[in-house]
């Protein structure tokens, strides 16, 4: 795929921007599971024991597979991981576990072509199945690179005639960091590389007449993800092929992080109808992923049963707003595979134009007597020098709605007032108005600073929004009570930018969390119970879905997330692991740690842990901790220094994608790493609290 043919793209990715609808694949065998057409989307993970523990692995793939994994992955790096693959299929189906296998294969295709004869699916990674990675810059001629592809091919058919033969599925598995020197050579490392690495195995099995195939194109950068699989799908489909999508956010991490990172890029194609199988990449047990992964999917479950409903009641009006859409993307030329920041202008000097994205928390039904409350906005009170410290994930507005505080502000902390509360106050300064619609239009009396109107999608189509009085202090709280409510905002962006309004917009979701148990709250000993932590991973997951899907594509100046019951201290993480995420605005150490598997060469739950312990002061720094090789060099692409297993207790550190230095023991890793990179200049002392 040239240049000239990723400009001649329509930017249609899927069905519809502005309805759900799933985009409907082929359907895959995979033992009795099958993937695609209209089955459900499926949900995966993959073991983390060494793949010769038969016992070990057996067992693992059990609690996986109670935790709701319909495939289960396991890697076999050699030709005897290959061979024992047989022993642990005959274990799990003498126990009555009939869940179909995955034979994870990176650079010999000899054990794939063991595996394909026993597994029901072989996963291969283009960039170093038969290919160079050696991270040469080399350049080559079209006859040298069909050369290459030519030689691809002869290693490749094998595997492909024998899957079949024994009627074995096989993913086509893209990592945005194992890229060969060939793609990288006349690609770079974009997507569109991503793309076209898998495109060149897919032809060459489709040559084979083979199209058992499924998909997947992950990254550990979200937004570099969304824009692969999307440039996938439109790629496929100009070729005739609708082969299964599986979405992952490869090396996510763990905890909130993985979570929030993981929602934003599998949530942002789901919420767009993509996706046949997800599997979520964190860095803890794998039982510990199909659940997460089970919440992100369960949304459209339901959604995708009233979309159902509903288009049955007005087919044509969806239809016709369809269409609208279209007419708008194709006027404002919107790329859905590249990042371009809506331009704005600069409200009062903080928000919008270059600023980065603020944060609204609701402190409305807070107790507004005590200064500890704004701890949770990331405001730290010391009675003793009765003064606020600020954090890096300070909250840059409070939302007291007609509440008024009994104690000072800090001072930097802009408080939002509904309009009538806010046109009473004595003393406006840092404090501004909340308006409705109706009443910013019939207002005798604005701020001269900032105003922020609340405002829904179909409003833009209103007699009153031609009414409203347009200058630099305005900014518009978009809010949405649609079902499927990102892709109503993200109409009400379109508009905005056919109409040429450079309003700044604070994106604004609200959500309400009911309890099915009578064991709401906290426990008597005051830990969380069941329901706390299942509340606070959906919130997690569907705001990193609903503002994350927006950010990615450089909409909103702002995000507020409204979630009565929820403590106001997981609000405020969460808004800033979203703009994390979304690589909007950086407020923290990010952690490119891959989720562990049967390569592993140390523990990586309690080394990530390690490592975070002496580094997660370092605001803005990427660190890469990696299990093995296979895709440590390439993911350092996105890191700024890496942490890669190389032996038995044994790591390599990286600068970029550069070893510097090789097989230390790993007892001294951490402290080589630190001095790194303090010789880099990029070291701080951590603060003493």
């Amino acid at each position: 795929m040239n240049a000239d043919a990723v400009k001649s793209l329509q930017g249609r990715y899927c069905n519809s921007l502005t309805e759900y609808s799933r985009f409907v694949t082929r359907e895959v065998v995979i033992g009795d599971v099958p993937m695609g057409g209209n089955n459900p989307i499926r949900i995966q993970s993959m073991t983390t024991t060494d793949t010769m523990n038969t016992i070990g692995t057996v067992e693992q793939s059990i609690r996986m597979i109670h935790a709701g994994c319909e495939y289960v992955r396991i890697t076999a790096p050699s030709i005897k991981e290959a061979q024992n693959l047989a022993e642990i299929k005959k274990q799990l189906r003498q126990r009555g576990y009939t869940t179909p296998l995955v034979a994870d294969i990176h650079f010999t295709p000899n054990a794939a072509e063991v595996a394909a004869r026993i597994v029901e699916k072989v996963r291969v990674n283009p960039g170093n199945y038969a290919d160079k990675k050696k991270f040469d810059q080399i350049d080559y001629t079209d006859a040298e690179y069909q050369g290459e592809l030519e030689r691809i091919y002869q290693k490749f058919s094998p595997l492909v005639k024998i899957c079949k033969e024994y009627g074995t599925a096989m993913r086509i598995g893209t990592n945005h960091g194992s890229l060969s020197d060939r793609i990288m050579s006349r690609y770079g490392d974009t997507p569109q590389g991503m793309v076209e690495s898998a495109m060149e195995f897919m032809r060459m099995c489709e040559m084979l007449n083979y199209y058992n195939l499924v998909i997947s194109m992950k990254s550990s950068n979200p937004q570099v993800m969304v824009q692969a699989y999307r440039l996938l799908v439109e790629t496929m489909v100009a070729e005739g092929m609708n082969y299964p999508l599986h979405l992952g956010v490869t090396e996510a991490g763990d905890g909130e992080d993985g979570r929030i990172k993981s929602a934003v890029g599998i949530g942002t194609l789901l919420e767009d109808g993509l996706g046949d199988t997800v599997r979520v990449s964190l860095t803890e047990e794998p039982e510990a992923e199909a659940p997460v992964a089970i919440a992100l999917v369960n949304r459209y479950v339901e959604r995708s049963r009233k979309s159902e409903v509903g288009s049955q009641k007005s087919e044509v009006g969806s239809r016709k707003s369809e269409d609208e859409v279209q007419r708008i993307t194709s006027n404002v030329q919107h790329n859905p595979y590249e990042y371009k920041k809506r331009h704005t202008y600069e409200a009062n000097a903080f928000i919008g134009g270059h600023m980065v994205p603020r944060v609204v928390v609701d402190l409305s039904h807070a107790n507004l007597k005590d200064p500890a409350i704004l701890s949770d906005a990331g405001y730290i009170y010391s009675p003793l020098l009765d003064k606020y410290n600020m954090g890096e994930q300070s909250v840059d507005f409070v939302y007291l709605a007609d509440q008024l505080p009994s104690f000072n502000f800090p001072g930097n902390l802009k408080q939002l007032y509904d309009y009538p509360t806010w046109e009473r106050l004595a003393n406006k300064t840092m404090c501004h108005p909340v308006f409705s619609l109706p009443e910013y239009i019939n207002a005798e009396d604005r701020s001269s600073a900032l105003n922020l109107v609340k405002i829904k999608p179909a409003d833009i189509d209103s007699e009153e929004f031609g009414l409203l009085p347009l200058d630099k202090s305005l900014v518009f709280v978009l809010e949405t009570d649609a079902l499927h409510g990102m892709a109503d905002q993200r109409s009400f962006f379109f508009k905005m930018e056919e109409m040429e309004l450079d309003v700044p917009v604070i994106i604004k979701r609200s959500y309400k969390f009911e309890s099915e148990s009578p064991e709401v709250g906290k426990s008597e000993s005051g830990s969380l119970t069941t329901y706390d932590v299942e509340r606070t991973t959906n919130l997690q997951l569907y705001s990193s879905t609903d503002l994350g899907a927006l950010l990615v594509d450089g909409f909103g100046d702002g995000i507020w997330v409204d979630a009565p019951g929820v403590d106001t201290k997981v609000i405020t993480s969460t808004a800033f692991g979203i703009l994390q995420a979304t690589r909007s605005r950086i407020s923290k150490t990010e952690y490119i740690s891959c989720p562990s598997c049967g390569r592993t060469l140390f523990d990586l739950m309690i080394t990530t842990q390690m490592i975070r312990s002496r580094t997660s002061h370092l605001k803005g720094l990427k660190i890469g901790i990696m299990g093995c090789i296979v895709n440590g060099p390439g993911e350092m692409a996105d890191a700024d220094y890496g942490y890669v297993g190389s032996g038995t207790d044994k790591v390599t550190l990286y600068r970029g994608k550069e070893a510097v230095k090789k097989n230390i023991n790993s007892t001294n890793a951490l402290d080589e790493l630190i001095n790194i990179i303090r010789e880099d200049g990029n070291w701080i002392e951590q603060p003493v609290n």
